[in-house]
């Protein structure tokens, strides 16, 4: 990750992210499908976010060598990501008319090295979608905007962290 990415940040709340992309579907599918397209990208972008994450922690400590070994990314609870399923990849092949089928080859990809997800992601969703290109490029480039693990007080929806026994006597 280059430090001119590293640094950046989100002008946009997640709130704000997910209404522009949910506007940039309007019209291409059903309102209903709107769910599907954006929790699995957000999906592969936090899963991912993760992943690169956990790699830099193993570049710090010296162990290079494990960079690509699944026991080093699950000992963390971090799912373990072929090249082909990470956010870098999908964001660099964005422009190419088979985006789809790279969005569906990583949740395939995903699935296949985390037992832990068998069946819990979509099935060639995104080629039988039939959504132009265009508007997966844009969808990711959107979605690339959300700091799925940046602010550690928040979670990935953007709200304060609170835990149960808070939540309890909050009566919320």
């Amino acid at each position: 990750m280059s430090k001119q990415k590293a640094a950046r940040k989100p002008t946009k709340s997640f709130e704000e992210s997910l209404w522009d992309t949910a506007t940039k579907l309007r019209g291409s599918v059903e309102s209903s499908e709107y769910k599907h397209v954006l929790l699995s990208l957000i999906f592969l972008k936090f899963v991912s976010d993760k992943f690169e994450e956990r790699r830099a922690e193993l570049m710090a400590e010296g162990k290079d060598d494990y960079l690509d070994m699944v026991e080093f990314c699950t000992m963390q609870n971090v799912f373990y990501l072929p090249e082909t399923s990470r956010w870098s990849y999908i964001q660099q092949h964005a422009k190419q008319g088979d985006i789809a089928i790279k969005i569906d080859s990583a949740l395939t990809a995903v699935e296949k090295e985390n037992a832990s997800l068998k069946g819990a992601l979509p099935d060639n969703y995104f080629s039988r979608l039939g959504l132009h290109g265009s508007k997966l490029a844009a969808l990711i480039d959107e979605i690339d905007n959300i700091d799925t693990v940046g602010d550690k007080e928040e979670d990935t929806a953007g709200q304060p962290r609170r835990s149960p026994r808070r939540y309890l006597l909050q009566g919320s």
